[in-house]
Order: C-alpha cells, then structure tokens, then sequence
C-alpha cells in the first residue's frame, strides 16, 4: 500500500475507535482516545513471497487470552529475510477462506504489544502472498479484557525486529 493511503487507513482507524459503537474501546475510553501508534511507513517491511505448503496440513488449537480453544488449518510457512536474518512465518487459516497470521517481534514489551500483533496476508495469486507489515495490527484484548484473542503461537516468535505497523497502546485511555 502506498504511504498515502496507508495514512488515510490509518486515520480512518483512529476514527473507528474514537466514535463508533463497534470500536473496542469503552465510552470512557473513547472520550480520552488520541490515537492509535505506528511506526513510520516502511517499504523494506511489505514483502510478496509464495507460501511453502507443508506437506501435512493440520488443524490445530490455539489458545487465546481468556483461556478458550480456537482450531486453525495450518497452511504452510513463508519465507523472508529482514535486515540480513532469515526469518520464518506459519499462515492459518480460518475455514473458509480468512488468513490469519499472529507473530511476536523482538520489540514486543518494549514497542510492540508482548502478546503480538495481527496480519492478514493478501492472496495475489495461488500461493502467493502480499505481506505488508506495515499493516500490523494489534489484536482487541490490548485494549480492552472483554475481547479473547488467540495467542501467538511459539512458531510464530521471530528472532528480528518488524518497525512497522501498530506500536503498544499507551496513553491515558488504556484500561489498567
């Protein structure tokens, strides 16, 4: 995505959580939001890559925020490189048809939320991914406890560091 509309993505975002109904954020939350955090757009993190199918695709269990159980397909594992390190990524998918990619960065608890953050690679063609980091997002449970988000499973903890996309929340209209 282009930084404009990257931008204008971004702003729209904010606006979801400052006045909508169906924004993750308490009225009282909504009344102090200033904004979501981001790294600065960045080109080096939007990769197209092909999905390396694993041979046996399985379902299996993931564990989310509130103690519940959730089954994803896992699909297979993409491969890249950021900043001279390889690094590696399992894709799920949510029957029918939604990707979904948690992962952890070596700035989680630091910059970035230490539970992880979302992706939701784009299919260009079969087995070809667009994944634009820049468009990590943190899941509904950094704001709120009332959300049960998946945990980032232990394949999915990278060894790099991804400066793009949502930071941690902070700023008074967090809920402690």
């Amino acid at each position: 995505m282009d930084e404009k509309a990257l931008l204008e993505f971004r702003a729209k975002k904010d606006d979801v959580f400052r006045l909508q109904p169906q924004s993750p954020l308490s009225v009282r939350q909504q009344e102090k939001f200033t904004g979501l955090t981001y790294f600065q757009p960045a080109a080096e993190f939007e990769f197209e890559l092909d999905l390396h199918i694993f041979e046996k695709q399985e379902n299996l269990q993931i564990q989310t925020t509130t103690g519940e159980m959730r089954w994803y397909l896992r699909l297979g594992e993409f491969r890249f490189s950021v900043d001279g390190k390889e690094a590696r990524l399992t894709l799920y998918q949510i029957p029918p048809g939604h990707y979904f990619l948690p992962f952890v960065d070596t700035l989680a608890n630091t910059e970035t939320y230490p539970a992880g953050r979302y992706l939701e690679p784009e299919e260009l063609s079969e087995n070809r991914f667009l994944l634009d980091f820049n468009m990590a997002y943190n899941p509904y449970c950094a704001y709120s406890p009332h959300y049960s988000c998946p945990i980032t499973p232990a394949e999915n903890r990278l060894s790099v560091a991804i400066r793009a996309g949502e930071k941690i929340p902070g700023g008074d209209w967090i809920m402690k």
